[in-house]
């Protein structure tokens, strides 16, 4: 009880710092660049570009738009024990991506500031807000679950390691949050995640455990695992403290049906916009599901606009001071990471500006546009969720592809699901998704009138353990691996297809 009330004064005085940068985000962001210029100006990047130009008194505004390809010559020299390349000093870590943007798997800079000042100095932000919508919560008083991905980190050369995001955090926290995560270190770092997930489940189930935080996805693989161990309902009976899941990576939409069912009570679901590049947002508000820019953690945020955009060749760049709401931008980054003017591949749409509050709407690679439908991802995750609302089923996962018919030259979108529990009258279900994606996208509704542009979707139903058989077969097992929700080619769905679940 001493622990837990030390705890609330502790996390709740973060709370003058959170309302400073909600009031006053250009400020906090104004400051920001000030003090990322300051340290640009010591790499090693910014001194041998400078070098490339005539005038020698360039700026932060002057730095090219980068992505991964542009960098990653950097991110080799640092990875080779070279100091002061991207950040001032000796890079030590390096996030590997899940890869979702490409087939090859990405490894992002995670410096000891950006730890500290960016991933942990936000998570602590979260705990307090949640203390601040819902007071006299008792979390210290239980424990912690993450659910990271496959946890091993790798020692290489010159003292550099590499690892998931969540396996350097887990490897690195304070003591005093140390104590209260499970489960043990040997488990959450465990490499194959086949292996972790079982030892996991069985570590973890005489524990009190008041939190979880994962992506959904694994998150429930988890939770069946241990309700097939323990013989019990739900989880609620293995864990009667339980009472928050922070969740992220993907929209929680479409899987509340079946966390309810798992769960088997009322508990609080807050998401988090937590990533390899960095911490960026978090849902600071009870039961609204937007996310508050955060925007004193190390990290200036600039915003192309998606229709004009052209990857690093996009020219139309803005400040945060400029976005309207209602439309959809590349978010791109500089931060004490040592990213400079980065394309980070996600999209987002601000739903206000005072303060800057968001949603994710998806990855500037994963969109559907095979007919001129212009369909993200925010579109399919809203229809989906809209729709489990209405039916009794529960999804396990899902991708959307496009398909052509060579005889009548009109084409569709094809569906490829896996559910844990089946809506019981498919033809209901694939009309509701059908209608419910005409009233997100009037784009994918205009080209749909009398079939003329695009056909009646299709829908494929794969066996249970299909998903997680494929993520097997890419090496992608994991709770840091998602699986595209739109391609615009077919090359991923054909692997499901000959997928032997």
């Amino acid at each position: 009880m001493a622990f837990n009330a030390v705890f609330a004064w502790f996390i709740g005085k973060r709370m003058n710092r959170i309302n400073f940068y909600r009031d006053n985000p250009i400020a906090t962001q104004h400051s920001t660049i000030e003090y990322l210029s300051y340290q640009l100006q010591k790499t090693r990047f910014f001194c041998e570009l400078q070098a490339t130009v005539s005038d020698k008194n360039i700026s932060f505004n002057d730095i090219p738009l980068q992505d991964y390809s542009t960098l990653k010559p950097y991110i080799d020299r640092t990875m080779q024990g070279e100091e002061d390349v991207l950040w001032p000093g000796k890079t030590m870590w390096f996030a590997q991506s899940s890869g979702t943007t490409a087939n090859r798997k990405k490894l992002i800079p995670v410096t000891i500031q950006s730890l500290q000042e960016n991933h942990y100095a936000n998570g602590k932000d979260l705990l307090a807000q949640y203390y601040a919508n819902l007071p006299n919560r008792k979390l210290f008083n239980a424990k912690h679950l993450i659910v990271g991905g496959s946890g091993e980190i790798r020692k290489e050369r010159n003292g550099i390691f590499i690892g998931d995001l969540s396996a350097i955090i887990i490897d690195h926290l304070p003591w005093w949050t140390e104590m209260r995560r499970t489960p043990a270190k040997e488990i959450a770092l465990q490499g194959d995640w086949e292996v972790k997930l079982d030892q996991m489940a069985k570590a973890v189930l005489d524990e009190n455990v008041c939190i979880i935080a994962g992506i959904p996805s694994w998150t429930s693989l988890l939770l069946r695992r241990i309700l097939e161990i323990s013989h019990k309902n739900s989880i609620s009976e293995v864990w009667p403290k339980l009472e928050l899941f922070i969740h992220g990576g993907m929209n929680i939409g479409p899987y509340r049906k079946t966390f309810d069912t798992l769960i088997g009570k009322e508990i609080n679901y807050v998401e988090s916009y937590n990533s390899s590049e960095g911490y960026f947002g978090m849902q600071d508000q009870k039961d609204i599901n937007e996310l508050l820019l955060m925007t004193n953690s190390e990290v200036y945020y600039e915003f192309i606009p998606m229709d004009s955009f052209n990857d690093i060749n996009s020219k139309n760049v803005l400040n945060l001071k400029d976005v309207k709401t209602e439309e959809d931008y590349a978010l791109v980054i500089s931060s004490s990471a040592g990213l400079w003017r980065y394309i980070i591949g996600d999209t987002i749409r601000f739903t206000q500006t005072h303060p800057y509050r968001f949603i994710v709407t998806g990855r500037t690679t994963q969109f559907l546009n095979a007919f001129g439908e212009k369909v993200l991802e925010y579109h399919v995750e809203r229809a989906m969720a809209t729709v489990n609302k209405l039916m009794a089923f529960r999804m396990t996962n899902y991708t959307v592809a496009p398909f052509f018919n060579e005889h009548t030259s009109v084409g569709g979108h094809e569906w490829f699901i896996e559910f844990d529990q089946a809506p019981g009258d498919f033809n209901t279900f694939e009309m509701a998704i059908d209608r419910q994606l005409m009233e997100e996208n009037a784009d994918y509704e205009a080209k749909r009138y009398k079939d003329l542009n695009i056909a009646k979707p299709k829908f494929n139903y794969l066996k249970k353990g299909t998903f997680q058989k494929w993520f097997s077969s890419q090496q992608k097992l994991g709770g840091q691996h998602k699986i595209p929700r739109l391609t615009n080619d077919r090359q991923l769905v054909e692997q499901l297809l000959n997928t032997k679940a």
